[in-house]
């Protein structure tokens, strides 16, 4: 009787793991890196990091976006890059298994874990104008004169 009742815990244990979630967690280390240094690193619309960093961020069934952002240089909004978790197949026929790791994002995993970005400078006028030498206002002609220098931003 005690050898039934250990086989049949033994067997809804194994049953009920999540084996992704267990054996590798549900983040993922990933380092961002750019040229030039200092730019702030967004995920999720919140500021994580300044490069050169790195950041856990949880795994996810959706895609993640990262956003870099500089003054004076253009922006860049990459997708983290993943790839299936091989190690969620040992949940086998446990639908628990499965849920769990679904619901953890465990089934997947981040594939590349560091990402080297060069910005480009920001050529745009809205960027020249964000930090102008100086502004004139004219009055009687109505006119506004915005001066800048092509000095770093």
């Amino acid at each position: 009787m005690k050898s039934k009742l250990f086989i049949a815990v033994l067997v809804s244990s194994f049953l009920m793991t999540s084996c992704a979630t267990i054996f590798t967690g549900s983040k993922d280390t990933i380092r961002f890196n750019s040229n030039p240094t200092g730019a702030k690193v967004y995920i999720d619309g919140l500021e994580v990091c300044t490069t050169p960093c790195s950041v856990k961020v949880k795994r996810s069934l959706s895609d993640k976006m990262a956003e870099i952002k500089l003054n004076g240089y253009q922006t860049r909004i990459i997708t983290l890059d993943k790839k299936f978790n091989v190690v969620s197949i040992l949940n086998l026929g446990g639908i628990l298994g499965w849920a769990i790791d679904a619901a953890t994002g465990s089934i997947m995993k981040y594939d590349r874990k560091g990402y080297d970005l060069t910005l480009e400078k920001d050529k745009s006028i809205s960027s020249l104008l964000k930090n102008p030498s100086k502004i004139d206002i004219n009055t009687q002609t109505e006119t506004v004169n915005v001066y800048v220098t092509g000095g770093k931003q």
